[in-house]
């Protein structure tokens, strides 16, 4: 029998994945969340506020969509690399603990696919 932690593949996951409770404190970070905010403090970012480090305009944003649990998509330009981000509520037994953001490097164009 082989034995694996549950949420191992989180680690090596492409795109980072953050993980707050539902009043902003970090619980969190993959290793590629690590790597994107090491000049930020990294792992010691756990514990943290993550209100504390985002500017106004993302700031109104991020505190609206969790007092109102709801999801954002977006995609972002940072120099040469393009993400989509994922901003959505995560839950416990059906009650709201706080929020998720992955940030993954897309390349080319999204196709959008409809399906019936």
């Amino acid at each position: 029998m082989v034995k694996h932690r549950e949420h191992e593949w989180v680690e090596e996951y492409p795109g980072s994945i953050t993980v707050c409770d539902s009043s902003g404190i970090v619980l969190e970070l993959n290793k590629k969340s690590v790597e994107v905010f090491r000049a930020e403090g990294g792992r010691k970012l756990i514990g943290s506020n993550l209100l504390d480090c985002h500017p106004a305009p993302a700031l109104r944003t991020l505190k609206r969509l969790m007092r109102n649990e709801r999801t954002n998509v977006y995609t972002v330009t940072k120099g040469r690399i393009r993400k989509v981000v994922l901003q959505t509520p995560w839950y416990k037994k059906g009650k709201y603990r706080g929020f998720v953001e992955i940030s993954l490097p897309i390349r080319g164009k999204i196709p959008n696919i409809v399906r019936k």
